[in-house]
């Protein structure tokens, strides 16, 4: 089958994650997964939200939003208190896909703010943002480790995420905007480098999927999570593991 991009069913579009990307964030990437491209930086604050005071733990939390250019129609802005449903879906994953892998009791009293930026969308922003993110939670605790504030190493793995779905009856990885739009099954997998599942969003869009095509797009999609967890590594200069 001839996909959109001209890409093999299995094969993910070309990634490249460039840290430091930004001046002020402790940690900042820009994540570019084909066409798509996420500003996603982690700030550190020294507070805690209410529901924590007393627990002597940390928190992790997540904002997501897309830039009016971002889409070939001019996306109009999030208003304060007027966040649509999809955003607070989006920032509510990011959020707990990288809490899954922090061990929030060792990250002290603190917040990391995640925030994720779409600067052009074609498909999978979400799925760019955890990936991008985690390296930009990397950097951030790395610099907490280097100005001695924190006692132990908080992160316990890695975390990536991509997209799978069946478009024209054919299982495919990584959806581009044109596959994604018109797929009959649509999915997202969150993962981490245990091969552990965190998230697994999927939804029959013109038919049913069967047990076997699900068994598929699992495998499909943890062996495009396995390459972007490389792709993060290598990133940060690491052969394995996720301490310094």
């Amino acid at each position: 089958m001839e996909r959109f991009d001209g890409r093999k069913e299995n094969e993910l579009r070309d990634i490249r994650i460039e840290r430091h990307f930004t001046k002020n964030a402790q940690g900042s990437v820009l994540i570019s997964t084909g066409q798509t491209r996420v500003i996603c930086t982690a700030m550190i604050e020294d507070k805690i939200p209410p529901f924590l005071r007393g627990k002597k733990q940390g928190w992790v939390t997540a904002e997501y939003g897309m830039l009016p250019a971002s889409t070939d129609t001019r996306k109009r802005r999030d208003r304060a208190g007027k966040t649509d449903g999809r955003t607070v879906e989006i920032q509510r994953l990011i959020g707990r896909s990288l809490r899954s892998i922090v061990d929030l009791n060792k990250l002290g009293e603190r917040t990391i703010w995640i925030d994720c930026d779409v600067i052009e969308a074609d498909g999978g922003t979400r799925t760019a943002s955890i990936t991008g993110a985690y390296v930009a939670l990397y950097d951030a605790v790395k610099d907490l480790m280097a100005q001695d504030l924190l006692l132990e190493w908080p992160l316990t793995g890695f975390v990536a995420s991509t997209s799978v779905g069946i478009y024209k009856d054919m299982p495919i990885l990584d959806l581009c905007y044109e596959e994604d739009s018109n797929a009959m099954v649509d999915m997202n997998l969150v993962m981490t480098d245990r091969g552990e599942f965190i998230e697994v969003q999927g939804t029959g869009e013109e038919r049913p999927f069967t047990q076997n095509e699900f068994t598929q797009l699992l495998a499909l999609g943890q062996d495009g999570i396995n390459q972007l967890i490389n792709i993060q590594k290598e990133v940060l200069g690491l052969s394995g593991g996720n301490n310094e």
